[in-house]
């Protein structure tokens, strides 16, 4: 195990139709991961992935397996290699779930089965198009906490994404995330972009999933993990299954402290960081974060074998 390596897992907004068709094209690993998840899913999910539509994937109960079972690939690849063991995880949103799977807390199949019905039920809690999210770019996190503050009105509207200095999303009902898009320009944000999702994540709108998803998580075996992992909703540690559970559920309604992940992963003794998964969101947050990290992308041929030699 490497005491200077992390290992991170992307969330939602990294797919895109035909990714790790190449990675896919030199071991069977990845397609093999994918058939598996279409058998516990019960339809193809390789097939969408490669030759769907970008629409239908970023629709969340899609994004979400697919996103899950696309990690575990790449971290399955990873194994098959040898390659250097991380000492600690973290997992962005969606990505947590990944990270729990990779440290042994839960089976991939259990997990598949979880994060189907987690897209489900937060996609069910707001219909389309009546919550919103924008990424706030430029502006400090005070001020972005006012604008959501003043722009609230008795609706919903917070900042719900701490990714990176100067890199905020916000999310809630549509015409307060609108509001609020206004509130941070006239604050002075370099740009404020709605961005192109069904749900409006990690926001009180998302209690009613939480709930929903309860009995499904409780009841699923959890182990504790043989890597620690460091939890969006406090940016720590926990062994405790049990405590484990209470943490996932309350993540989907509460905010992804990604910055504070990330230090955390950097006082642990983290210099260098492998972002396994499809894209490169997380390489340039922890760049943004913190000039002296180290990232790999893992997402085609020579990404990986990069990663695998550098780390």
């Amino acid at each position: 195990m490497s005491d200077n390596l992390a290992f991170v897992f992307p969330g939602q907004g990294s797919q895109k139709i035909g990714m790790l068709s190449q990675l896919a094209s030199v071991d069977s690993i990845i397609e093999g991961t994918f058939s598996e998840a279409s058998d516990a899913l019960g339809y193809d999910l390789w097939h969408l992935v490669q030759n769907g539509s970008q629409e239908e994937i970023n629709l969340t109960e899609r994004t979400q397996p697919i996103l899950l079972a696309s990690s575990v690939a790449i971290w399955r690849l990873w194994q098959d290699k040898s390659g250097a063991q991380p000492s600690q995880l973290a997992g962005h949103s969606l990505g947590e779930w990944t990270a729990l799977v990779c440290a042994g807390v839960l089976t991939f199949t259990d997990a598949l089965t979880i994060v189907r019905a987690r897209g489900q039920y937060m996609q069910d809690a707001v219909p389309f198009g009546v919550g919103a999210m924008a990424a706030i770019i430029g502006l400090a996190d005070e001020a972005i906490l006012q604008a959501c503050a003043d722009a609230r009105q008795n609706d919903v509207v917070d900042a719900v994404n701490f990714n990176a200095p100067g890199q905020v999303v916000i999310a809630g009902s549509a015409p307060a995330v609108q509001r609020a898009i206004e509130c941070c320009k006239a604050a002075g944000a370099k740009r404020a972009l709605p961005l192109p999702v069904s749900a409006p994540f990690h926001t009180s709108l998302m209690a009613p999933a939480a709930e929903r998803l309860k009995g499904l998580v409780t009841d699923t075996p959890f182990a504790e993990p043989i890597i620690p992992v460091i939890h969006n909703v406090h940016a720590e540690t926990e062994t405790d299954p049990e405590k484990i559970k209470t943490l996932m559920l309350e993540q989907i309604s509460q905010p992804v402290k990604w910055v504070d992940c990330v230090l955390k992963l950097k006082s642990g003794g983290a210099e260098r960081f492998v972002e396994c998964g499809p894209g490169r969101v997380l390489s340039g947050l922890s760049k943004r974060i913190d000039k002296e990290l180290i990232s790999f992308a893992t997402d085609d041929v020579e990404n990986f074998e990069n990663a695998l030699l550098s780390v």
